[in-house]
């Protein structure tokens, strides 16, 4: 999986530098509103960095983007044309190097819908936790399990949830995803973003 995270790595590092760009962040005004180090954002910038889902949620929110977003092609790669499927093979996916989680991006590219849907398979045992981040628009997410069992927190309030459970939620809060389990969990996570609301 070796050459796959580096050229996930980079492409994560281009998204970055683009959305930044597109944002005209400097590295330590994105390092202000995220709380990632200007030191990290610049070592993952340049693709010398396997970065955790902690870090990428926290750039994300500051980019004012879902996670899913930062592993898309840049600009210059989506504006070929792409159809409404997205074949298995070109699906990106991606291990977190802090759990060993592995996540792949299901929906297709470049394709204007609101909706982005990510699978996740999820070691026994392992845990992930993302702080509550200011985001520029609403993110709605429900995960439905479909192996295995998950415990989610969100904010005060933890879900237990089995085979074909789904839980409905909002990314205002901090959240944490465990696996209490001596299996590994799969389950599918559907995020829809509304954008803010025009100040007349």
């Amino acid at each position: 999986m070796g050459d796959a995270t580096s050229t996930l790595n980079q492409r994560i590092a281009e998204r970055v530098r683009e959305l930044r760009g597109a944002h005209a962040l400097s590295l330590d005004a994105l390092a202000a509103k995220t709380g990632v180090s200007r030191s990290m954002i610049s070592v993952i910038e340049r693709g010398e960095s396997s970065p955790t889902a902690a870090v990428l949620d926290k750039l994300a929110a500051g980019l004012g983007v879902p996670l899913a977003s930062l592993f898309d092609a840049p600009s210059a790669d989506a504006m070929k044309p792409v159809g409404p499927v997205a074949r298995r093979e070109d699906q990106p996916e991606w291990e977190d190097p802090a759990s060993g989680y592995r996540r792949r991006n299901v929906s297709p590219a470049g394709v204007p819908q609101p909706m982005q849907i990510v699978e996740v398979c999820f070691p026994a045992g392992r845990r992930v936790a993302f702080e509550a981040a200011v985001r520029e628009m609403r993110v709605y997410q429900q995960v439905w399990v479909l192996e295995g069992a998950m415990e989610i927190t969100v904010g005060d309030e933890s879900h237990r949830l089995r085979q074909g459970d789904c839980l409905a939620m909002q990314l205002d809060s901090s959240t944490m995803f465990h696996n209490p389990t001596r299996r590994a969990a799969r389950y599918a996570v559907v995020t829809v973003c509304e954008p803010p609301a025009r100040k007349r």
